[in-house]
Formats: structure tokens, sequence, C-alpha cells
């Protein structure tokens, strides 16, 4: 069987896809990595996973750098930079190619002036801007790779950018929409050798029921394993890649020595649980049903694909994730409500009086919100010691009643209805009890709280305001 060499690769390109668990027999590299080292234009048509685009990364990465100065740029959705500069990084350490995965202009401007750079992967904004700012000079690229461009066809940024590459610029496109494949080869790369699925299935999976799926950040996926394990608990766990890209996030994420659990990049073994840590295609993704009961992590910019391959789907909530929103939430009405108290609004009413007239207050507090949220440097506001985020709620129940944190949680989430991840730390003392609870919402719960049984006592409840409640006794400890 021909090796790494036969398709064109580097050496160190070849040794690089091996060691992140590609073989050169598979169809994927033998299609793909050689049209991208020969600087032919390629349409790589596979699941919404950077992973996928190893073997055509791999081909390109071996033509850059070194003394004839070949550049190239890698245009990605924001939330994935960082995960495509580790997976190139991870192909091209041992190659003389220079990369830098940029979020903003400041470093990638300074790097590409002074000619320090050989692959930037960026967003198309922050590439228009090093253009117009003359750093980034797209006639002289050698290559262009485009990621998921059909989440972008309605912005003209790509289009403006393609339109001043030169005309023997390599172009390399990653797409998860092969309905769409004959308008981005029209578009943005003629003549593409196109390689992947023609067309995904409508109805992928085997009858098997509901795929669970878990909402979470690209760069939060290891640390969300662990949460899935300990919320599920199976006997035993699979976690599949398509590489071994992250393998060593997936070990100290996982205990792989443990016999219960394992990982592979290739068929899954039997499970009670399998994990996809990458997006799988079509194809994959019944090899792992037929393995085990499935849960797929699904980042917000692979949410689409996962969609088309994976219906019906069971969504699967993670401990820590709606809380960290909610937590933001309850900051952000902080500061409107600090805004409220304090500052002077006869400026702002002026400007906003004749919209008052024409559109419901609610809808015209929406759009200013939103506007807020938009500002530049705009960051999740601090809750102010005087308005805090939350409000403590004295109970008239403590330790000598032999109360526990999980009491209150209990009667707070299954009598009066309250969110478990609102409810903040619950502080026990001798002869009473203090629960933090959203501020907007502490009101109404302490209302409904008073007069509720609880270890066969009827309690007292209101919110505390400081003064008239019993002193904390020396030594009192913090609960939850």
């Amino acid at each position: 069987m021909p090796g790494f060499e036969a398709l064109h690769l580097t050496g160190a390109a070849g040794a690089a896809l091996d060691a992140l668990g590609w073989d050169a027999a598979d169809a994927a590299v033998r299609d793909a990595a050689p049209t991208a080292a020969r600087g032919h234009n390629l349409l790589l048509v596979t699941a919404h996973a950077p992973a996928f685009a190893a073997p055509a990364l791999a081909g390109l990465l071996g033509r850059l750098g070194g003394e004839q100065g070949a550049r190239a740029l890698l245009l990605a959705p924001s939330a994935e930079i960082d995960e495509w500069g580790a997976l190139a990084h991870a192909l091209g350490h041992a190659l003389p190619v220079r990369i830098q995965a940029a979020h903003t202009e400041a470093r990638a401007l300074r790097r590409l002036r002074a000619r320090e750079l050989d692959l930037l992967i960026t967003t198309p904004d922050t590439a228009l801007a090093l253009v117009r700012r003359s750093a980034l000079k797209l006639d002289e690229l050698a290559a262009i790779v485009l990621a998921w461009p059909e989440s972008q066809l309605a912005d003209d940024t790509l289009t403006t950018l393609m339109q001043d590459l030169g005309r023997d610029a390599q172009r390399i496109i990653c797409t998860a929409a092969p309905d769409r494949v004959d308008e981005l080869t029209e578009r943005f790369a003629r003549k593409a050798m196109t390689v992947g699925a023609p067309a995904l299935e409508s109805s992928p999976l085997p009858p098997a029921g509901p795929v669970r799926t878990v909402a979470v950040a690209w760069d939060d996926r290891a640390s969300a394993l662990g949460r899935i394990v300990e919320l599920l608990d199976p006997a035993s766990v699979t976690v599949w890649a398509a590489d071994r890209t992250h393998a060593p996030a997936i070990a100290a994420a996982l205990p792989l020595g443990d016999p219960s659990i394992s990982f592979t990049t290739g068929d899954a073994p039997p499970a009670a649980l399998v994990i996809a840590f990458d997006a799988p295609t079509p194809e994959r993704l019944r090899q792992l049903l037929t393995a085990g009961e499935v849960v797929l992590l699904v980042p917000a910019t692979a949410d689409a694909y996962i969609t088309r391959i994976a219906a019906p789907r069971r969504p699967l909530r993670l401990p820590g994730l709606l809380e960290a929103a909610t937590q933001e939430a309850a900051a952000h009405r902080a500061a409107i409500v600090q805004a409220l108290e304090e500052l002077r609004p006869e400026r702002a009413l002026l400007t906003l009086s004749p919209l008052f007239e024409r559109y419901d207050a609610s809808a015209v507090a929406a759009a200013l919100f939103d506007l807020w949220l938009a500002r530049p440097g705009a960051a999740a506001p601090r809750a102010a010691p005087d308005a805090p985020a939350t409000t403590r709620i004295f109970v008239g129940l403590g330790r000598n009643d032999n109360a526990t944190p999980a009491d209150f949680v209990a009667v707070l989430t299954k009598e009066l209805r309250v969110e478990r991840g609102t409810i903040g730390r619950i502080e026990l003392k001798d002869s009473y009890s203090l629960v933090e609870v959203p501020t907007d919402e502490a009101e109404k719960i302490a209302a409904a709280l008073n007069g509720v049984t609880i270890r066969k006592k009827r309690v007292t409840a209101r919110v505390d305001r400081g003064p008239g409640r019993p002193a904390a006794r020396a030594g009192g400890r913090r609960e939850r």
C-alpha cells in the first residue's frame, strides 16, 4: 500500500497526518491531500468539523514557507478560529511554516508587515480590515481556504476578498452543504475537484430513536465530556473523534486508563454511551448508533449541519451552561436597576419620548438593550455592591431544626417552580437561613415561601434588608 510520499506530501506533513490517526489508504487522504499538495483547486464536502480538512490542510502546508515564501489565508467563522489554529499547528509543527490564528488585527498586522507569517487564520471581516490597511496583499497569496462559506453567502465580504485574489491562487473550500456544491464552485473555485459525498440523505438515522445533543462551545468540548459522564453515569463510554488533534485534552477530561472508557478515531466499539467529540458524517453516525446510545457535541456553528443529519434530536442540558447565562443576564438587569435608581434620565427621556408615541415601550427598551450589547468594547457588566445581581431571603429555619441546603432547593424548585440554576448560595445559621435568589424575583419568591412547611415547621420568609434580621453568631458556617 503506497505511503504518504506517493500522495505528494512532504515527509513531515505525512508524519503529522499519521500522528493524528490518518492513514494513507483513507479515501479522503488519497483524494484531498495530493490535490491540495499540487496546488489545484479543491472543494471538500464533509461534516462540519475542521478535523476532516486535515488531509487537505497538510497538503497545503507542505507548499508554504521555505525559500519560496508562499503564503496562504484561511477564513473561518469567529467561533472556530482557535479550532482551525489548533489543527494547523498540529499539522505544521515540524514544517518550516509560521502560523497565526488571529481574532483581531493588531498582532497579525505587525507580523504581516514584517513578513513573519506563512498562514493566517482569521475571519473574513478581519482579513478585509487588514487588506484595507495594506498589510494583507491578496494578489500575493499562493492559496486561500474558505471554511463553510455557505453560512456567509449573504455577506459581500467574501466576494470582495475573492475578487482581489490572484488568478493563479489555489482555492480550497470546505463545505458541509452538499446541496450547494455547484453554487460554491461557480462563485469561488471554478474547475475545482470535488471530494466527498455528493448529497446527504434526508433520513440517515436507523430506527434507534432520537440522538441526544449537547450545545457546547468549540473550546469547551473536552470539559463537557466529564459533565456528560457524571450526569448520565453509563456503565461504559466510548469517545469518538475525527482524528487525534484533541486526544490529550480528551485524556485529561476522562480517565482513559479505566477499562470502561475508550477513545477511537475509527469504528466505535460497543458501549453503553458513545460521545461524538466531532460532528460525524452520516455514515459514521450510523456506525456510532450501532455501538450504543449516542450523544453529539454541537457547537453553534455546526448546529445547522447536525440538524440535517440527526433528526429527531433530544437536547441534553449540562449543569453549568445555563447557569452561566443566567448569571450574566442577572448582572445586566442589576446594572439597569442601578441606572434607574441613580442616574438622571431627563436627557434620555427627551430623546426617547417621540419613540414611545410610535412604538411600544418594551420594544424600544429591547432595541436599546441590543445596541448596548453591540457597542464597541462592550462587556458583561458586573453588579455593583449596592445593586447585587442576587438578593438574600431570610427564612426562619436553621441548623437547630435539622434543615439542610437540599431542603430549601427542593421546596424552591418543586413547590415554587424556581429555576434551579438561579438559586445562589444558601447560608445555614442556628435559628435561620439566608437564601440567594435573583434580585428581580426576590419579593415574589419570599412571599410564596412565607408560610410553607419545611421539616414539619411552618416558616416565615422575607427579603433580607439587613436591619431586623437576627445577628449572625460567631462561627456560623456557609454551606451550599
